[in-house]
C-alpha cells in the first residue's frame, strides 16, 4: 500500500508536457542560494505592495490510510507528536472514486481494523464486536480531545483520480453517493465534509481527461447543492503555474464560489522522474536563476489564481514533509545533472524529512527552501527554517492558511509542523 496514492508523484507527466515560458510576476525575493543555516530573506513582491487581507490560520495534515501498514504511523501519532494541537483540520486520504460514485478506499485500514490500549488514542483497546474501529474510530476519539479539530475525506488522488471522468457525466449522482458515504451513520460524527482531489480535470495525470473545462466546476456545483452550507466542501488543485498550464485548462475562478478552500499543490514541481535533472528544489517558493521550468514554483501559483479572481482566504500554501532526490550528483547548488533517483525508504527518490533532516542536512537554501548534497546524492526538502519563510509568504499574502503532506513525514515530536503558524 505504501506510496500507492501518494499525491507526490503527481507531477511525472506534468514535468514532462507543459511547455516553458517566462512569466511576467514580481516574486518574492528570495530567488538566489545561500549557505544552509542562512535564513532567506524577502522582499514584498511588487504585485503585492497594498496591504493583505489578514492571513488565516487554517493548518490541514493530509492523513493516509495506508500508512497504518508499513509506515507504522497511526491517529495516537497525531496525539503524541503535538500534532493535535497545531493541527485546525486533517485530510484524511484517500476515498476512492469508481463506477461513478465515492468509494471506500480500505475497508481495513478505514473501520475494521481492530487497535490494542496501547496504540488507542484513549488508551481504550478496541473490542470484537463494536460497530465501528479502524482508523475512523480512532479519529473520533482524537476528536474528542479535541473538540475544536475537524476532519475532511480526502477522494481520488493521483492513483485513483482515474474515475473522476464517469463521476463528471452524472454530478448530482456522483454528489448523491458521496454524501451517502461521508455521512453514513456509523461515522458520520467523524467527518465535517469533502475533498476532491483530481488529478487533473481537462488535462493529464496518471490517466489524461477530457471531460473538458467546465466538467470540473460541475462537479463542485452538484457537491454544494447536496452537502449544504453545514459541510466543508474543498479541493487539491495543481499549482502549474505555467503558460498554458493546467491551471488554465479549467475554470478554477468560477469553481471557487461551491468551495471553503483550494489546496494548490505548490511541491512535487520537480524530481527524479526527470532521472538526469536538472537537479532542482520540489517546492521552490519563487523562480529562481536557472529554474528547470518557468512557472514552477508555488508564487506563480498563487499568483495566478488570485488573478482568476480568487480570494486569498480560499487559497492555502501547500508544504511538503518530505524530499525528493537524485543520485549521481557532482555539483552541490541546483542544476546539477544526475544519474537517477536517489535511494529512499519506500520509494527510489523519495524520502520523508525525519529521515533526512540527519542522513543528509541542508548544505543550502534557493528559491525559499533547502536543499542537500551529501556524497553523491542531492535532495530538496522543507526545513523549520525555511518553513518560516513560507509563513512570511503567507502572512504577506493573505492566505488562508497552510496545508502539507503529510503527517508521517514529521518527526516524532512534530518538527515541523510546530514551524507552521
Amino acid at each position: 500500500m505504501t506510496g500507492l496514492h501518494r499525491p507526490r508523484a503527481r507531477l511525472k507527466a506534468l514535468a514532462a508536457t507543459v511547455c516553458t515560458a517566462a512569466l511576467g510576476v514580481a516574486l518574492l525575493g528570495v530567488a538566489g542560494t545561500s549557505p544552509a543555516g542562512a535564513a532567506p530573506t524577502a522582499s514584498t513582491p511588487a504585485a503585492s505592495e497594498t496591504a493583505p487581507t489578514a492571513a488565516g490560520g487554517k493548518v490541514v495534515g493530509y492523513f493516509t490510510n495506508w500508512g497504518v501498514y508499513q509506515r507504522d504511523y497511526h491517529v495516537k501519532n497525531i496525539e503524541t507528536s503535538g500534532s493535535a494541537d497545531k493541527l485546525t483540520h486533517i485530510n484524511y486520504a484517500f476515498g476512492n472514486v469508481q463506477g461513478g460514485k465515492c468509494t471506500i478506499g480500505d475497508s481495513y485500514a478505514d473501520y475494521e481494523k481492530a487497535y490494542t490500549a496501547e496504540q488507542s488514542v484513549d488508551g481504550v483497546a478496541d473490542t470484537w464486536d463494536q460497530e465501528l474501529r479502524g482508523n475512523f474510530n480512532q479519529l473520533r476519539k482524537l476528536k474528542k480531545l479535541h473538540p475544536d479539530l475537524k476532519v475532511i475525506w480526502s477522494f481520488g488522488g493521483w492513483s485513483w483520480s482515474g474515475g473522476f471522468a464517469e463521476a463528471a457525466q452524472n454530478p448530482a449522482a456522483f454528489a448523491a453517493s458521496c454524501y451517502d458515504l461521508v455521512e453514513d451513520p456509523r461515522w458520520a460524527d467523524v467527518f465535517d465534509g469533502i475533498d476532491i482531489d483530481w488529478e487533473y480535470p481537462n488535462a493529464c495525470g496518471l490517466t489524461c481527461d477530457t471531460s473538458g473545462r467546465d466538467a470540473y466546476g460541475n462537479l463542485l456545483s452538484a457537491l454544494r447543492a447536496k452537502f449544504g452550507t453545514g459541510n466543508l466542501i474543498t479541493s487539491a488543485i495543481t499549482a502549474d503555474g505555467s503558460d498554458g498550464g493546467k491551471i488554465d485548462a479549467v475554470d478554477y475562478g468560477g469553481a471557487a464560489q461551491y468551495l471553503d478552500w483550494y489546496n494548490p499543490m505548490t511541491y512535487d514541481f520537480f524530481g527524479a522522474f526527470a532521472a538526469q535533472g536538472p537537479t532542482a528544489p520540489h517546492s521552490p517558493l519563487t523562480s529562481y536563476p536557472g529554474i528547470p521550468t518557468e512557472g514552477f514554483d508555488s508564487d506563480s501559483a498563487i499568483s495566478k489564481l488570485k488573478g482568476l479572481g480568487i480570494p486569498a482566504e480560499k487559497l492555502l500554501l501547500g508544504i511538503g514533509f518530505y524530499g525528493r532526490g537524485w543520485t549521481g550528483v557532482t555539483q552541490s547548488e541546483p542544476g546539477g545533472t544526475a544519474t537517477g533517483a536517489a535511494p529512499g525508504t519506500y520509494e527510489a527518490g523519495i524520502e520523508d524529512y525525519k529521515v533526512l533532516k540527519d542522513s543528509c542536512p541542508a548544505t543550502g537554501t534557493v528559491a525559499g527552501t533547502a536543499y542537500a548534497h551529501c556524497g553523491t546524492n542531492w535532495w530538496s526538502y522543507d526545513t523549520p527554517a525555511t518553513i518560516a519563510t513560507k509563513m512570511d509568504y503567507k502572512n504577506q499574502q493573505g492566505l488562508g492558511g497552510t496545508f502539507f503532506w503529510e503527517l508521517s513525514g514529521d518527526t516524532a515530536n512534530g518538527e515541523l509542523i510546530k514551524a507552521i503558524n
